[in-house]
């Protein structure tokens, strides 16, 4: 029927539709039909029914329409008549607040949905599903604009309402760290520890602690209750295990672009040897038209946004394309495509570099690493089989910088005295960390702390708490963000980075090392608190990866007072920037391809290596009731001895099989 529409039949259609009518041929013609048949249809109706006793709802689904082609104006005058013909419609306001935040008038979305939470007093189920999405609108608009305090707030009514709402605690959580807001799980009545924790996403878990285990146990969580099963899932390949010649790589990601995984990458198609790989990038980012997106798109032998595709076409369109690795370059991490990965769309599925951790996931094969980053004796950490690299990290070997670095003067800095800096994030710092550099600003005299700018309710809240350890608010200054060349050029006025932990730095800190500054860094167990040591070995700098608070603390006060020792770790740096591991990224490349072959081999003998995703349950429950804000799990010298005790306790009030990955744990 849907081939045989005209302008006419439509109209005589629309005429003589009931409501119930206009729904379902409407839906129908989403499915089959030309695109803009279904905005005529309602068009005509409310046009021909404008006394009808649910016009309003009509107005509703035409809105929708309207939003979803891009035709927001229309969208909002539909609404708005919508609330006149009945002002307790609830949803109505919630789109229109979607679609004013869309123009761009944030307090007018924020009224709309404030009007929500006035009409919503009755306590039903419907209510309270209404009542949830305008606080989860009003927060997220509010902290877009840096209200962060009344963003929590809502959120915080929100889990009261419902406490199930994994996505809200996630948000919560996150909106903490990032605001250096200690500590940052904070149970009350009615949300308790474990609901807040098993919020967190796997990327936020990654700074809360440096608990492997846990880490693995919650991206197990995330895994099966965000992603969740498909309906269906590849279980066939032809044509990947029918192709000969090079093998099919195809690279997923949305941050092919002026991101920082988009610089990592930089030099990576560029190297690989055609006669080994053939490379295929799937892009799933904003539209970008920057520099590095440009140099993906043609350094890759093949480049596909997918963008407009739904994940079953997409995974179809990777499926019929050949490839037989996929390397997964998100993760759990923004923008990523997980529900599109879980579809398997190729037979070999890897995760690298986008996500610092395990996906335990039972479709991912392998991670990529380095020795030191999972070391023999930590693969028990992590679902999937570990290959590794000389250096996990590829980096760009060329890089610009603004031709005239500023003064300390004009960067904000005292032109004398010592100068520590981190440029992480601030969700990465945590009390303990913190509390360590105020302990070695009190130990160097005149020294300063150039940190990375957040908002100024955050700067001011870390200022507070220097003042209560007895350091001077101005001995922390706050770098303005800014481009990448200008970034990069300020380097030089740092003397000496500080790592942060667990999540240490990645990016922030190849950026620091290819401008000549020292990185200190603290190790961990787990693989985001391992990078940072990784890349400063990779640079030639080994004596500065710590292997304990104490003697991270007592080297920073050391190398504070000890200038000639700076400048001599400057000048290794200098030397072999174009020599050392961390910048020969065509040698990552090689190695790489090699990894690829490897795995290629193992797929082809029947020896893929399977998740193992056993106990996982288990290690969530107990581990979620640890206090990890009040212990540093990262300085526990028996950390297997913890988990077995916890272990025990559980299994004394109920019994699990037997663990295989504590040997002896029960």
């Amino acid at each position: 029927m849907t081939d045989l529409l005209t302008p006419a039949l439509i109209q005589s259609m629309a005429r003589t539709f009931t409501l119930i009518d206009l729904i379902r041929t409407a839906e129908s013609l989403k499915q089959n039909g030309p695109e803009r048949s279904v905005e005529t249809l309602y068009a005509i109706w409310i046009q021909y029914n404008s006394d009808h006793p649910l016009l309003y709802a009509a107005l509703f689904n035409y809105a929708v329409i309207l939003s979803d082609s891009g035709n927001l104006p229309m969208a909002r005058e539909c609404l708005e008549r919508a609330l006149s013909l009945n002002a307790e419609f609830t949803p109505a306001y919630i789109n229109l607040g979607r679609i004013y935040e869309r123009l761009g008038a944030t307090g007018a979305a924020v009224m709309q949905w404030s009007t929500v939470l006035e009409k919503l007093a009755a306590v039903t189920g419907t209510a309270i599903a209404h009542k949830t999405t305008a606080l989860n609108q009003i927060a997220r608009t509010l902290e877009t604009a840096n209200e962060d305090d009344v963003a929590e707030d809502r959120l915080r009514q929100s889990l009261e309402l419902d406490s199930h709402q994994r996505e809200v605690a996630q948000h919560l959580l996150a909106l903490r760290q990032r605001q250096c807001k200690w500590p940052v799980v904070t149970p009350w009545e009615r949300v308790g520890q474990e609901a807040l924790i098993t919020g967190l996403s796997p990327l936020s878990a990654a700074a809360y602690t440096d608990d492997p285990l846990l880490h693995l146990a919650m991206a197990w969580h995330y895994n099966k209750t965000d992603v969740g099963l498909p309906a269906a899932a590849l279980t066939e390949w032809p044509k990947a295990m029918a192709a000969s010649g090079p093998l099919r790589i195809g690279y997923l990601s949305s941050d092919l672009r002026e991101h920082a995984v988009g610089y990592l990458m930089a030099d990576v198609f560029a190297c690989h040897d055609r006669s080994a790989v053939e490379v295929f990038a799937y892009y799933c980012g904003p539209e970008a038209q920057d520099p590095t997106h440009r140099r993906f798109q043609t350094t890759a032998d093949h480049w596909r946004s997918i963008n407009d595709l739904d994940d079953v076409a997409a995974a179809r369109h990777i499926a019929d394309d050949g490839i037989q690795i996929l390397i997964d370059l998100n993760g759990y991490t923004r923008e990523a495509r997980f529900k599109l990965v879980a579809l398997r769309p190729a037979p070999i599925i890897v995760n690298w570099l986008g996500f610092p951790g395990t996906m335990a996931s039972p479709y991912h094969h392998y991670i990529i690493a380095d020795d030191w980053i999972i070391p023999k004796d930590s693969e028990m950490y992590y679902s999937e089989q570990v290959l590794r690299l000389p250096c996990y990290q590829p980096n760009q070997r060329q890089r610009t910088t603004a031709p005239r670095p500023p003064s300390r003067t004009e960067a904000g800095l005292p032109e004398t005295g010592m100068v520590y800096c981190c440029f992480n994030g601030a969700h990465k710092i945590t009390r303990f960390t913190f509390e360590r550099w105020l302990t070695i600003l009190a130990g160097v005299p005149d020294s300063v702390l150039w940190l990375l700018s957040s908002t100024e309710a955050t700067h001011e809240r870390l200022r507070r708490t220097a003042a209560l350890h007895g350091i001077a608010p101005n001995r922390l200054i706050f770098a303005p963000k800014l481009a990448n060349p200008d970034h990069l050029s300020r380097y030089q006025l740092a003397d000496l980075f500080l790592d942060t932990t667990p999540y240490g730095a990645h990016t922030t800190a190849s950026d620091a090392l290819w401008a000549g500054v020292p990185v200190l860094t603290l190790n961990g167990r787990s693989f985001a608190s391992r990078v940072c040591g990784s890349l400063v070995r990779a640079a030639g700098l080994p004596d500065l990866v710590c292997m304990t608070a104490t003697e991270y603390v007592e080297r920073a006060i050391a190398l504070g007072t000890d200038p000639v020792q700076l400048r001599s770790y400057r000048e290794r740096l200098a030397s072999g920037r174009d020599t050392c591991t961390l910048f020969d990224t065509p040698l990552l490349v090689r190695q790489l391809e090699g990894l690829y072959a490897t795995m290629w081999q193992n797929r082809i003998q029947g020896t893929l290596p399977q998740p193992d995703l056993s106990n996982l349950d288990v290690y969530l429950e107990v581990g979620t009731q640890a206090k990890h804000e009040e212990i540093e799990v990262q300085t526990l010298e028996d950390y297997h001895g913890w988990w077995r005790e916890a272990l025990l306790r559980r299994h004394r009030l109920r019994p699990i099989d037997p663990d295989r990955r504590l040997t002896g744990a029960l």
